[in-house]
């Protein structure tokens, strides 16, 4: 999926949320008779005229050879039956669902709850619970004792008695016995909404009276309340852990990252100590500076915490492991908490999926209810309540064996009725042991209306095409992406892969493209220090073993020389700067505060890779030229008929 959505973002800049129509659409252009109008033409042109970088896409000429292109490989696709492919149903169904969220809900209802969303996310609390489980749906007597015995354990609590050996005591939630009901920092959408709110609103020290969240009781005892750390940026060194667990490599790694940080206590750079030995390639060019980062979104805590430790006047941390291997890291800047406006879609998301979106949802309940004129045929809905007895309440129950007097119409939404039977069928569905709302003509009562919103709602959401001429526009659009992205996948990126032979033969045609520049298999030596790089100089000339050189040169308390050993192509950060191309022994070099000795094995001239070498990099130009000769054979597959007094109009028109 994630491919797919990379894929969407690039397509032409031809999809996605369109703007006004024009209502004065004529047929653009027709491709086997079907044709295309001006109208989505022009919409598509303006909506993304400010986001295409290359300026002949701007040129309404090439334009409309592009938006022809891309409509050629729409009609292969439902030609070929792509649309009838499970997948694509299944995924167009689920963009639909996804997209339509942002059609359900209620716009002021919605920034409010960001808005306390982000207000409470400035914060961290640090709280403690006791909870005594009681089902949602619980019979009011069991209600009320789960309620009189965790008020009972507040008031012993309010009397002096230790919070944290009454949740050891009576608390049901598991992880009590170990954590004494301490469930650490948390911040907003990391509880439930009615947790987190009691939460937020009882004062340090206090407890709060007693809270029902579909888990049961609770009682809060808020311990702590701090600032939200915010984001930070740092860098690090990196030494990977050995794929092999042997003793002695994870011993090596061990003194390998405590000889750099004595390196940087002696004052070397740490940028360049980064470039040199981090094993984290991503970032090692870049002196080991990582991309800013908060709380929870890296795999690693204890590396997040020791970031957010370090300080101006303590950048630096101390070596420290992971499961990923050895680090140190640099403070580079601390970042505050970001705006409302920067995090505002994100917390739109997070409300739609927390027990917010209950509210939500009323709210759209409330709209439907007032948008659409529902009636009842009172008498059939007496009848059919008449068929549910008290079996309801052991799931003993069952939908008449003849429905034929339920079939009529109960009620209606616009032109779509809705059974007596359907209304059956559902209670069949919602019934199950526990229910305790009584009498049973209550309980239906209470089914049928929740019945009536979810059919306004699917209704609703059902012909949201129609009431939104946007929605309907995305729609269509992520329906031809979807089909360009299966036929792109069938005819271009697996043929690609698997047309072995055309793939080499594009390699050969291509091979000059594809060159290695000189590379250098050698042993780099550096220090800060000359008469320790000359003392180098003779131990590689002596033919010296790296390891051997460290432990001559270097002390159990100070670290004077570092070895780098591969084979790195020439321009790689890790090579010393003017390196001569030539095998053997260099002279010393310097750059910045290093000075640099290299012993030169051999040289691997500059030449052509082969294509195991550069295999990515030949499927990857293979794509594209199968794709540039692709529309060219669309073209004499399909018959096109464009219309050029139409394009003439449409450009004086998006000209103006």
């Amino acid at each position: 999926m994630r491919i797919k959505q990379l894929f969407f973002g690039a397509l032409l800049s031809l999809s996605f949320y369109g703007n006004a129509q024009n209502s004065n659409k004529e047929v653009l252009f027709t491709i086997d008779e079907k044709p295309y109008y001006t109208d989505e033409f022009s919409r598509v042109y303006n909506k993304n005229l400010d986001l295409v970088k290359d300026e002949s896409q701007k040129d309404l000429t090439q334009y409309l050879e592009l938006f022809i292109g891309y409509k050629l490989k729409i009609a292969k696709a439902n030609k070929l039956g792509l649309q009838n492919g499970d997948a694509y149903k299944t995924e167009l169904a689920s963009y639909r669902t996804q997209l339509s969220k942002n059609y359900l809900s209620d716009s002021k209802v919605t920034k409010e709850l960001v808005e306390e969303g982000y207000k409470r996310s400035l914060k961290e609390v640090k709280a403690s619970h006791i909870l005594l489980m009681v089902d949602e749906n619980a019979a009011p007597e069991d209600t009320l004792k789960a309620y009189n015995k965790i008020m009972d354990i507040r008031n012993r609590i309010l009397k002096g008695e230790d919070f944290g050996k009454l949740a050891v005591e009576f608390s049901q939630d598991p992880s009590a016995k170990d954590n004494k009901g301490d469930l650490g920092y948390f911040s907003a959408f990391r509880m439930v909404y009615a947790f987190e709110s009691a939460a937020f609103k009882t004062p340090v020290g206090k407890v709060s009276n007693p809270v029902r969240t579909r888990f049961g009781y609770h009682i809060i005892k808020v311990d702590d309340v701090r600032d939200n750390r915010g984001e930070v940026t740092v860098a690090h060194i990196m030494l990977l852990n050995p794929k092999e667990e042997k003793p002695e490599d994870k011993d090596a790694n061990k003194k390998k990252i405590e000889d750099i940080y004595q390196k940087l206590q002696q004052g070397e750079s740490f940028e360049s100590l980064a470039k040199q030995f981090s094993d984290d390639k991503s970032s090692s060019s870049k002196g080991g500076v990582l991309a800013r980062f908060g709380s929870g979104q890296l795999s690693s805590e204890e590396f997040e915490n020791t970031a957010f430790s370090l300080t101006k006047e303590n950048p630096l941390s101390t070596p420290f492991q992971t499961r990923f291997g050895w680090h140190i890291v640099k403070l580079i800047e601390k970042h505050p908490v970001r705006t409302l406006d920067e995090m505002k879609v994100e917390l739109e998301n997070k409300v739609s999926k927390d027990d917010r979106s209950r509210l939500i949802t009323n709210s759209l309940n409330e709209k439907l209810r007032k948008k659409y004129t529902v009636k009842r045929d009172d008498k059939l809905y007496a009848a059919l309540v008449k068929t549910v007895t008290n079996d309801y309440y052991e799931n003993k129950w069952e939908v008449p064996a003849d429905t034929k007097a339920f079939d009529k119409k109960l009620f209606a939404i616009n032109e779509k009725a809705i059974t007596g039977t359907s209304f059956l069928l559902h209670l069949k569905a919602q019934e199950k042991a526990g229910l305790t709302l009584k009498p049973i003509t209550k309980l239906v009562d209470s089914f049928y209306q929740k019945y009536v919103d979810e059919q306004m709602t699917t209704y609703y959401t059902d012909n949201l095409e129609k009431e939104f001429p946007d929605f309907s526009n995305v729609m269509e659009e992520y329906r031809d992406g979807l089909l360009l992205f299966d036929l792109m996948e069938k005819e271009i990126w697996d043929r690609s892969k698997t047309d072995t032979l055309g793939l080499k033969n594009f390699y050969e045609s291509q091979k000059n493209l594809y060159q290695w520049k000189n590379r250098f298999d050698v042993i780099i030596a550096s220090s800060t220090n000359m008469d320790v790089i000359k003392k180098a100089q003779k131990l590689l000339k002596s033919k010296v073993a790296p390891e051997k050189i460290k432990e001559q040169l270097n002390t159990k308390d100070k670290v004077t020389v570092m070895t780098n050993v591969g084979v790195f192509e020439e321009g790689n950060d890790a090579l010393p700067k003017n390196l001569k191309q030539e095998a053997g022994l260099s002279e010393i070099t310097k750059d910045g505060d290093y000075y640099f000795v290299t012993m030169v094995n051999k040289i691997l001239p500059a030449g052509p890779k082969t294509l195991e070498e550069c295999k990515g990099k030949v499927i990857n130009d293979y794509q594209q030229y199968l794709e540039q000769n692709w529309v060219e054979e669309l073209k004499k597959e399909f018959t096109i008929k464009t219309f050029p007094e139409v394009f003439e109009r449409v450009k004086a028109q998006l000209k103006k």
